[in-house]
């Protein structure tokens, strides 16, 4: 039986189970991006990266089936996608370019190899925005499918952007879309009924683009670096929510963070459209969705950033202003006991609405 083959003897797909390793190695590893700063790659005992800066950003992250992604929803080449973004967006937040990722997979013995094979092209397909390398990981059977994800990102000579460097009378800036990964997730939770208007809006690029985000994001990852470059003084990626990542920042920084209306972010006037066919309402009910989406939806891993305002001439390009950060003893600040947090609107942010992981959002 060749590892080409569809099938094995009985006309079935070819599962997991049906190869050894290394010949299920074979399969994926010709698909995986190699990376300009890898002398040795996937095949040793470890692979070998070469970093003109000795300071390397490092994360990993883990998607459960089940828990973080559903097969039913998603490709395998999406799983890959998704699994490799938000862990490049990671190392982006921290000013750092994305150089390499290392993946453990575990699969049960009856996972299709075609799945196995989209998931190592949606790993090229994530890390070729920003030229990332898959240089070596392993495999492993189980009861269910778990992708572990390591980032290394190279700071290229600039120091690293914390989240604990926000300074009263910085702008807030964000690069990225905001909701739309919410929004995707919320189409394909929805009922019968939501689900046969979705049918029929097929061609709605809100409704395309949210599904897409959801499934496979596309973080902005360059404007990490170019934000540290230019100045940013504290930064994170968006992965739990506007509102639970600023105030993350806020506490790290011990600020205030004063995000702007949101409704006047063009991210509410494309989520309304997606929002009516969720709530089955164009009026108030779709309007309070759609902000709710862009507030605490997260894992469209946006760029959330502080920035001096006297620098503001400095600011990538795609990357918008939405907020200031405060002094604790501002006049506004009042409203939170002049204690870090997130203002919006003037009013305490309900920061606790993002996802938690364990708490279930």
């Amino acid at each position: 039986m060749s590892i080409a083959d569809p099938a094995p003897p009985g006309g079935r797909a070819m599962r997991v189970g049906d190869l050894s390793e290394e010949e299920l190695l074979a399969v994926i590893t010709p698909l995986l991006p190699r990376g300009p700063q890898t002398p040795v790659g996937t095949g040793d005992d470890c692979a070998v990266l070469s970093f003109p800066d000795a300071r390397t950003a490092v994360s990993t992250d883990v998607l459960v089936e089940g828990h973080h992604f559903r097969t039913e929803w998603s490709t395998g080449r999406d799983v890959g996608a998704r699994a490799a973004a938000q862990n490049l967006a990671d190392a982006a937040a921290m000013g750092a370019r994305p150089v390499a990722l290392v993946i453990g997979l575990v699969m049960p013995p009856t996972t299709p190899v075609a799945w196995v094979r989209d998931f190592a092209q949606g790993l090229a397909q994530g890390c070729e925005p920003c030229g990332a390398g898959v240089v070596g990981g392993d495999l492993s059977g189980g009861e269910s499918l778990v992708v572990a994800v390591t980032v290394l990102g190279d700071l290229e000579g600039r120091a690293p952007v914390l989240r604990s460097g926000a300074r009263p009378g910085d702008l807030v800036v964000h690069a990225g879309t905001l909701g739309r990964s919410a929004a995707g997730l919320a189409l394909l939770s929805a009922g019968p009924q939501v689900m046969a208007g979705l049918e029929r809006a097929e061609d709605m690029p809100q409704v395309r683009d949210c599904l897409a985000a959801f499934r496979a994001p596309s973080p902005a990852l360059a404007a990490g670096p170019a934000l540290a470059t230019g100045g940013a003084t504290s930064m994170m990626d968006v992965s739990d929510g506007l509102l639970r990542d600023a105030g993350r920042i806020a506490r790290a920084s011990g600020v205030v963070i004063d995000l702007d209306d949101p409704d006047d972010l063009p991210d509410m006037s494309f989520l309304e459209p997606v929002a009516a066919l969720v709530a089955d309402d164009a009026g108030p009910a779709a309007r309070a969705l759609a902000r709710s989406w862009l507030l605490t939806g997260g894992e469209d891993h946006g760029m959330l950033a502080t920035f001096p305002a006297d620098a503001a001439e400095r600011l990538p390009e795609g990357v918008r202003v939405i907020g200031r950060v405060l002094d604790l003893e501002a006049p506004q600040s009042r409203a939170l006991g002049h204690r870090p947090g997130v203002l919006l609107g003037e009013e305490p942010a309900q920061e606790s609405a993002g996802w938690d992981h364990f708490a279930g959002g």
